[in-house]
């Protein structure tokens, strides 16, 4: 079983910076993708953005483009999910997950709460 944690979520103001981190316990399989979904309450879960194993693709939501950004450091099978102008609307729990794809879902972390306060 693998294991997934986040760190890094708390509150903020709108228009601060932070940046979540996810560690794995163990490499899932080949050339996993690494990604980050949110859930606001009340709203259904949501993709973030993704990052294939060698880094070289990255995928982000429309809303987050240009102010998100994600990364990975395959040695320490931790990816970052660097977020810059926070807004209110994006108080959520956010996810870290593990998978194939576009959209990895395999695996998911307990989740990190990030709230920003206007």
């Amino acid at each position: 079983q693998v294991q997934l944690v986040e760190s890094g979520g708390g509150l903020v103001q709108a228009g601060d910076s932070l940046r979540l981190s996810c560690t794995a316990s163990r490499r899932t399989f080949s050339s996993p993708a690494m990604g980050w979904f949110r859930q606001a309450p009340g709203k259904e879960r949501e993709f973030v953005a993704s990052i294939s194993w060698s880094g070289d693709s990255t995928y982000y939501a429309d809303s987050v483009k240009g102010r998100f950004t994600i990364s990975r450091d395959n040695a320490k099978n931790t990816v970052y999910l660097q977020m810059n102008s926070l807004k209110t609307e994006e108080t959520a729990v956010y996810y870290c997950a593990v998978g194939r794809g576009r959209y990895p879902n395999d695996y998911w972390g307990q989740g990190t709460q990030v709230t920003v306060s206007s």
